[in-house]
């Protein structure tokens, strides 16, 4: 360092003393020519234009050494460096032979550019390769007078002092540049001073990367990312975390999720996380995306696993790094739009692990998630707090009423699903303008897992609880169930699902007790006209059974229906040839006093009836639902089953039964029923909980060959699920082989969840041992993979 800085002084001399005029130039092809020595030597009376290829014009009046006592003092002060420097070349470096015989005879200049232009170019000379550029465009040296004190700039002359050193001069222009928001000056100067002299002061450092964090070219924020990944690595202490913090901000806004997670990961390894507010920006903005939410959801799974382990050591520093219902709520929300449902039932239980408190918004996000993992007796019990609530947040709560509907129908639960429509329309209120009481008092908790376990997590609730100032905006996503007119009603699908399973059933009696019912409380789309519609559906789509024996339930209520019902029937049976049960159906609107008392059995001219009924009824859309209903159940390729016995499993496994667990999978695989992620996700999270890592490597086969079979899809969540179990366990093979698999199907991976998990578990494993050092082929083929896999997430 100390001949780095006394070459620096060299150069400065040169700069000073106004023998290196970067404005004069001559052509390569006249360096050529010149004069050289045996020795390779520039001749010392005519000092060369080109030395290392620089092409550099200088000045024929040099300054000696030896006539420095007739100089001014400060002119004296300045040739000291020069003695200074004679004595560092010869006391050093062989190569500088022309640099020690130039500053023999008083050369000064050539010295300066020997130490430019030598061919050993090392790093302690590079640094000095930007001081022509420090001074190019601040100092004019055409202006420059020995005798002067003053340097000529460009626009204006700036007064410095000959003791003036090159840190001073690019502070300044550093300083300078940042009060004028001169984001491309500041980065230059700040380039140069770092290797010159390497950091400035830290407020210089954090103010330059706020600045250039402002900006909204991708570039810029790329190399403010690379800056802070070098300072993380050479000198961490520079850096703020509210500095961080505006960084990950600017790169959540500009849609870059990588670069942002990295900086709060790098807070994180210092045991910082940002405001909660703050937090809630960054990551409104990141899980606009799918990897984007992947990489905020790991991102909490971190988090939280710090918040717990400073919790257990009654560190009051946990208080600070809690994370709120928000965050959660924004994550929770973005795995429900991108169908991330394993990653979504993990942050359920890291929830209830914090003890964060869910609030109104949670309750509607969870109950989606529960229903994409098939986990109804969760939304049961949900269910049983949600019915309380007053009727002004009925209509918040319709999406929870439409999942925990459709989780019936995927469970073919009929009666369950009948029962919800019941509860639905006459535990709440729907008049809105009634003052309402709070049934909720004190918040209330409810079981992540099953309610039946003892040991099972505990989640702590509150309904009523609803913050309409958040950024969050859950979106809409209601197929069964609407809102309409203060009251939860049942859409046409809805209807479908409900006519389609009964029949299937042969259960046409309780169909129309419930329509009946839901009729009476008006709460479906069709209103006071729904059995008129149901009748009408399935006479188009052909069920004229089952539509003549709603006919007969309903007016055997005392309240049949009109004329035009009947007789669209009767036309449905004379179309179709069904003479007898037309005659039949008329002497039924006879005897109900339907039909007119002129009007014979022989006057019926089926033809003109048929005419006069059918054509005048056009495909309505309850029967445009019901017979999409049916294509879709031809269509399905997840049966009811499945969710049985997923749940079944999900059970055991919580209850750490692995046995009666693997006994319900091996069934469902007997009874040839194709198990989902799901599936093996839980039997996978039963596995880890009891250590059990060697079992998921036989799980690992089970789902590569349904795979290969295209019986399963594996997704993202699924195969993060097993990379972090494989390394836990250590099985490094396995764990190439689904980065393997990942990488064949285009998948993100989030490479530093892996990475800390590697350095938690297996930071010194095999660090030291080399190839030809492993005692079995075992051993060597796990050193291969432990190293490819060190490879891969980048550690040294």
């Amino acid at each position: 360092m100390k001949a780095m800085n006394i070459i620096i002084e060299i150069l400065l001399g040169c700069l000073l003393t106004n023998q290196f005029h970067p404005s004069e130039k001559t052509s390569s092809a006249s360096a050529a020519v010149r004069p050289r020595r045996r020795d390779g030597y520039p001749p010392l009376l005519q000092p060369p234009h080109a030395i290392g290829g620089a092409t550099v014009v200088l000045r024929e009046e040099l300054l000696p050494i030896r006539n420095s006592k007739s100089l001014p003092r400060r002119r004296a002060s300045f040739l000291s460096v020069t003695v200074r420097a004679r004595f560092f070349v010869e006391g050093g470096l062989g190569w500088a032979s022309p640099l020690r015989r130039w500053a023999k005879v008083g050369w000064v200049k050539l010295a300066g550019l020997a130490c430019l232009d030598s061919p050993i170019r090392n790093q302690l000379f590079r640094k000095v390769f930007c001081l022509g550029r420090i001074f190019q465009g601040d100092v004019c040296f055409g202006q420059f007078n020995p005798f002067l004190q003053k340097f000529s700039t460009s626009g204006n002359c700036e007064r410095l002092s000959w003791e003036r050193s090159t840190k001073e001069i690019l502070l300044g222009k550093i300083k300078v540049a940042l009060r004028n928001y001169q984001v491309h000056e500041a980065w230059e100067s700040f380039q140069d001073f770092r290797r010159l002299y390497g950091y400035p002061e830290v407020h210089l450092v954090n103010q330059l990367i706020v600045q250039l964090s402002y900006s909204s070219n991708h570039v810029w924020m790329r190399k403010v990312c690379d800056l802070v990944l070098q300072i993380v690595r050479e000198k961490s202490g520079l850096l703020h975390a509210d500095t961080l913090t505006k960084l990950a901000l600017s790169l959540a806004r500009l849609q870059m999720p990588s670069p942002a997670s990295v900086i709060l990961r790098l807070m994180l390894d210092k045991g910082c996380v940002p405001s909660m507010h703050l937090l809630s920006l960054v990551v409104f903005h990141i899980v606009k995306t799918e990897i984007g939410t992947h990489l905020s959801s790991n991102y909490l799974f971190q988090v939280c696993d710090l918040y717990n382990c400073l919790k257990d050591k009654k560190d009051h520093h946990a208080v600070t790094i809690k994370l709120d219902t928000l965050v959660f709520n924004l994550v929770l929300d973005a795995c429900v739009k991108f169908k991330l449902s394993l990653k979504g039932l993990r942050l359920i239980e890291l929830m209830s692990l914090t003890g964060t408190m869910a609030d109104a918004h949670s309750i509607v996000i969870i109950s989606q998630i529960l229903e994409m993992n098939g986990l109804r007796d969760e939304m049961q019990e949900l269910k049983d707090h949600i019915d309380r609530v007053s009727a002004a947040y009925v209509c918040h709560y319709c999406q929870f009423y439409d999942s925990l509907l459709s989780l019936h129908f995927k469970f073919n639960d009929i009666d369950a699903a009948a029962k919800l429509v019941l509860d639905m329309t006459s535990s709440h209120n729907c008049n809105v303008k009634k003052e309402y009481e709070k049934h909720l008092l004190n918040p209330c908790f409810i079981a992540i897992g099953s309610p039946n376990l003892r040991t099972a997590l505990k989640m702590r609730i509150e309904p009523e609880l609803l913050c309409k100032d958040s950024v969050l905006k859950v979106e809409s996503r209601q197929v069964l169930i609407f809102y309409r007119g203060g009251k939860l009603v049942l859409s046409n699908r809805a209807l479908a699902k409900f006519i389609s399973g009964y029949k299937r059933d042969g259960r046409t009696g309780e169909l129309s007790k419930l329509l009946l019912s839901i009729q009476g409380e008006l709460c479906s789309v069709a209103g006071s006209s729904l059995c008129f519609d149901v009748i009408s559906s399935c006479i188009q789509l052909g069920w004229l059974e089952c539509a003549h024996d709603i006919l007969d339930d309903i007016e055997a209520t005392g309240s049949p229906m009109g004329q035009d019902m009947y007789l669209l029937l009767v036309s449905a049976y004379q179309k179709r040839g069904m003479k007898r049960e037309a005659k039949a159906l008329l002497k039924q609107m006879k005897k109900v006093g339907l039909l007119d008392k002129g009007l014979s059995d022989d006057a019926m001219d089926k033809h003109n009836l048929c005419e006069k009924t059918l054509n005048s009824l056009g495909k309505t859309d309850l029967a445009i639902a019901l017979a999409q209903t049916l294509k879709d159940e031809e269509d399905q390729t997840v049966f009811h089953l499945v969710y049985n016995f997923n749940s079944s499993i999900f059970f055991f496994c919580k209850a750490r039964m692995i046995e009666d667990a693997l006994k319900a999978y091996r069934r469902m695989v007997s009874m040839k029923v194709q198990p989902t992620s799901q599936t093996f996700a839980f039997l996978m999270c039963g596995y880890s909980s009891l250590g059990m890592y060697r079992e998921i490597t036989i799980l690992w086969g089970d789902i590569k060959r349904f795979m290969k079979s295209d019986n399963l899809v594996g997704d993202r969540d699924l195969y993060e699920l097993l990379l972090l179990n494989f390394l836990q366990g250590g099985y490094f093979e396995r764990v190439m082989e689904v980065i393997s698999h990942m990488r064949d199907r285009n998948m993100y991976a989030d490479k530093w969840i892996y990475k800390s998990e590697f350095l938690r578990l297996h930071k010194n494993l095999y660090r030291s041992l080399k190839a030809s050092n492993t005692t079995t082929e075992a051993q060597s083929k796990r050193l291969e993979h432990v190293q490819e896999f060190r490879k891969w997430v980048g550690i040294d």
